[in-house]
């Protein structure tokens, strides 16, 4: 039986077994120490080791990855998308081992994974490009002098890799230095390669893709175009297909450059062409990614094409025999991240205590209940996807399904995505690149946590109390006649602090409303008639309750910052120090860069949390951290003196 090793994890790694098996394909998994238990794991009928947690000794380690697919008796080696997927090096180390590479040969990702070669080849081709600089020359004089000659604004971009890591948007000369040494770390960082290049800045385009397929025989097919306009941190967060508002005359252009674009590079595999369209229409070469999209599985719902099996069939040497593609339509998919949208998206780690995933439509997950968001990892959780007779129907049952949602360990975008889902721009179709900053403070607000949820919260803190009947009057609380156990849960919603009042011992009464758990699912409740659900972790409790996530704390607020003496300055997330911008003896003023921290593919800022001075400096660049580790110790500036 010919066996397909995924090298990478997550919901990719099981949507490509899921293709693999229908096929008759047997199935190889590859996991770090992080992913031991993970779905994708049980799912393969191998699994293999490649290393401990960090992507650097494990999903990106190149001689690892081989070793286990001739350990499993792999033929194919499919690379799915980020980690090694666009990786020249990877391409080569498995056709030297006398393996296949799912996806195009070394020398086209080479190509395509240089934006700058990229670019000449679509010039070459007769595809629109912006102007832009992507010289071997890489001093800052040079990009200083380039951005002089396109004109402000410009951004800023690393010539490796994708996803719109170490992408920066320069409006003046005085911002470009900053600009490119942020960009040099973060390109160094997730790609090994800091070169950068720089184009002109396109105000609020749309962006527009078109999905090619193409094999070794020089046959071409592209299947559709998608919008992935919506974006945060120029990362895609949904997308849909076809493209809204794309006329005529632009879809065919969009095939033809995208055509072209193949031809030049003699693509071979299934791929990605990026445009972008700015407000006047205007389409202009972005960028190719030469593998799978994260977004493909809009493409599949509205042709009905599975693009895994048409790499798999190219892989092994098929020609491409689809059908013209015909869209039945409107799909849309929504990206499930941990992560808190209030607080920049910073990206949140821990436990899934509970999860449902909605019924009627598609969910490529690769988390389920029990599982572990590791801070070693991106934070995608799951994509859902919904399809429907048109546009509108299409939102309506992404919307019900993001609705029928319930996650409860980590913080997510749940909530986000709905109120992004139900904007009226979003509705008619006329989101730029920009539109999620813009709305940004609407599309986070957080409104009153309902008393329904308090009740919930404060019953589940009651339930988990030792039982001893024999001793009432320290069981679930106080006893009186007449009315049972009672007792007093203090919940916490960030400073505000509130007391809920518990009667009875299961089920409960919380303001005249009754409280039950459900004696099979213990994560289920009921309030009154409707149902919840509830999952308890340490001091926090989490309620998914009429759509929305809610996290509720049983322990005191933290002591504010002037009601300390001495402090000190702790990592916000678990993550790889990149730098340090403080010393011992420094005075600082509130919002000082201390340290800069990379995790999930996302540089966070650590800033003086007042004025003052920080004492000891206690982390060094490169250095692993956990969630709250010090960093460095700070004294706060006393009251009415002068720093």
């Amino acid at each position: 039986m010919t066996s397909v090793l995924v090298a990478n994890r997550g919901e990719i790694a099981r949507r490509i077994f899921r293709t693999a098996r229908r096929m008759g394909l047997g199935t190889v998994a590859v996991y770090s120490d992080a992913d031991a238990d993970a779905p994708h794991v049980r799912e393969a009928d191998r699994a293999i080791r490649i290393g401990p947690a960090p992507a650097k000794d494990s999903y990106l380690s190149i001689d690892r990855i081989v070793a286990a697919a001739l350990e499993g008796g792999a033929e194919l080696v499919h690379p799915g998308y980020g980690f090694l997927a666009e990786e020249p090096e990877l391409a080569r180390a498995v056709a030297a081992a006398r393996l296949t590479f799912v996806g195009p040969p070394a020398e086209v990702l080479a190509l395509c994974g240089s934006k700058a070669q990229a670019k000449a080849v679509a010039r070459r081709a007769g595809v629109p490009v912006l102007a832009g600089y992507a010289e071997d020359d890489q001093r800052d004089a040079a990009f200083a002098e380039a951005a002089r000659l396109i004109g402000y604004p410009v951004m800023v971009k690393p010539t490796a890799g994708g996803g719109g890591i170490g992408m920066q948007e320069v409006t003046s000369r005085e911002q470009l230095p900053e600009a490119l040494a942020r960009a040099r770390r973060l390109a160094r960082a997730a790609f090994g390669d800091e070169r950068l290049m720089i184009e002109r800045y396109v105000p609020s385009p749309r962006h527009v893709e078109v999905q090619i397929l193409a094999d070794e025989h020089e046959r071409i097919r592209t299947i559709g175009e998608r919008d992935c306009s919506a974006q945060r941190r120029h990362q895609k967060i949904v997308e849909e297909a076809p493209a809204p508002h794309v006329t005529r005359w632009q879809r065919d252009k969009l095939a033809e450059w995208a055509t072209a674009m193949a031809h030049a590079a003699r693509y071979v595999g299934a791929g990605t062409v990026e445009f972008v369209v700015d407000a006047k229409g205007d389409i202009a070469f972005l960028e190719v990614n030469a593998r799978l999209q994260v977004e493909h599985p809009v493409t599949e719902a509205v042709t009905g094409f599975d693009l895994v099996e048409q790499q798999l069939r190219i892989a092994l040497g098929e020609r491409l025999e689809l059908p013209k593609a015909e869209v039945h339509g409107h799909a849309i998919e929504a990206r499930v991240y941990a992560e808190d949208p209030a607080s920049g998206f910073l990206p949140s780690t821990g436990r899934l205590q509970h999860v449902r995933w909605p019924e009627g439509v598609r969910v490529d997950a690769g988390y389920e209940e029990g599982s572990t968001v590791s801070s070693s990892y991106d934070p995608l959780l799951a994509k859902i996807v919904a399809h429907g007779s048109d546009r509108g129907a299409a939102l309506d049952a992404l919307a019900d399904a993001l609705a029928r949602t319930e996650i409860l360990g980590v913080r997510t975008n749940v909530s986000f995505l709905q109120r992004y889902l139900s904007h009226s721009e979003v509705r008619a179709g006329r989101v730029t690149t920009s539109f999620i900053e813009r709305e940004l403070p609407a599309l986070v607000a957080r409104g009153e946590v309902p008393d329904e949820v308090r009740a919930l919260a404060a019953c589940a803190v009651i339930d988990e109390r030792p039982r001893a009947p024999r001793d009432p009057w320290s069981a679930l609380g106080a006893w009186r006649p007449g009315v049972g156990y009672e007792a007093t849960v203090v919940l916490r919603e960030g400073e505000r602090e509130t007391a809920v009042t518990v009667e009875g011992d299961g089920p409960y009464v919380v303001g005249g409303s009754s409280v039950a758990r459900d004696a099979e699912e213990p994560h289920r409740w009921t309030i009154g008639d409707t149902g919840s659900a509830v999952a308890r972790e340490d001091d926090s409790v989490w309620v998914s309750w009429s759509g929305a996530t809610h996290e509720l704390r049983t322990d005191p607020a933290p002591r504010r910052i002037e009601d300390t003496v001495t402090s000190e300055i702790g990592a916000p997330m678990p993550g790889v120090v990149l730098s340090i911008h403080a010393a011992a003896g420094q005075r600082v003023q509130r919002g000082d860069l201390v340290a800069v921290l990379e995790a999930m593919k996302m540089e966070l800022r650590v800033e003086a949390p007042a004025d003052g001075v920080v004492t000891a400096v206690l982390a060094r660049p490169g250095e692993q951290v956990k969630r709250g580790q010090r960093l460095a110790d700070f004294e706060p500036k006393a009251q009415g003196t002068v720093a």
